[in-house]
């Protein structure tokens, strides 16, 4: 588990909790009282929801109903818990009433993964690009960028990342594809044929899913194996309204931006609505 925990207090205006999310670069955070109690989780979706309030606060948005766990349960119950509930990312653990840590989907597949696997894929992918410097996508935005502005005035190519762009090929090894996320800390990376075109998406849930859990060999297994082939996408002149409705209603994470001949030119995520 990760003991170093970014935390937000539940009487916080909701602002402080948008602050702390983009300067972390976390989609969703543990809430506590001033004893460190464990009293909630905001996330991303949480602050996107209720950001027409300037009266919100941190307790007005949280979800209160969380699933938490025991630094001493098994970690395999914890993975189990993960892919059951889909969108469950980020578990608290507590003890005696304390918050002592969280584990992420990322943890997990760390902990899995383990053994110079990053080295390796950076040697065979360095040349392309694969594994490069921090891109765009993940660099501190601050406010984010719609910054205030009102999202109809706004299309999907004026927020969007298309610069420092990181997509994968389906032939691509699991366990490779499982670091290019953990390097980068993406929770989702769109997957390419040779001309760009879009071809899927690789998400966590789709490696939680996969062949990395239950002890079986992944070095043979390949992203077009799990990856998402029914991917909802946007376009660039799309208003960027339409895309807020995939990403804070219907719960997607990242959404692809494609051209006219499904060539992809662009991400979308939730952090950048803020």
């Amino acid at each position: 588990m990760t003991e170093r925990v970014v935390t937000v207090w539940a009487d916080a205006p909701l602002a402080r909790a948008e602050e702390r999310m983009a300067e972390s670069r976390y989609s969703a955070l543990p809430v506590v009282d001033r004893r460190f109690s464990l009293v909630g989780i905001i996330s991303l979706v949480d602050v996107l929801r209720y950001r027409n309030d300037p009266a919100a606060t941190v307790g007005d948005a949280m979800t209160q109903q969380v699933v938490t766990m025991l630094p001493t349960t098994n970690v395999s119950i914890i993975a189990h818990r993960m892919r059951v509930y889909g969108e469950l990312r980020l578990v608290p653990v507590v003890d005696r009433g304390v918050l002592v840590g969280v584990i992420t989907r990322s943890d997990l597949l760390r902990h899995r993964l383990a053994g110079g696997v990053l080295r390796r894929a950076a040697r065979r992918f360095g040349g392309a690009g694969l594994i490069g410097p921090l891109p765009e996508a993940m660099m501190p935005r601050g406010a984010g960028r719609v910054g205030g502005r009102p999202l109809g005035s706004l299309r999907v190519a004026d927020v969007m990342t298309d610069g420092g762009l990181v997509a994968i090929p389906p032939t691509l090894a699991l366990d490779e594809a499982a670091e290019v996320l953990l390097s980068y800390r993406f929770t989702a990376v769109p997957v390419v044929d040779d001309r760009d075109r879009l071809l899927g998406i690789l998400s966590e849930a789709d490696l939680m899913h996969g062949s990395l859990d239950g002890g079986r060999r992944t070095r043979a297994r390949t992203v077009d194996n799990v990856m998402s082939r029914d991917v909802e996408v946007v376009h660039p002149d799309d208003p960027l309204t339409d895309a807020e409705q995939l990403l804070s209603e219907r719960g997607f994470r990242v959404v692809p931006v494609v051209d006219a001949d499904d060539v992809l030119v662009g991400v979308l995520s939730r952090s950048d609505l803020l």
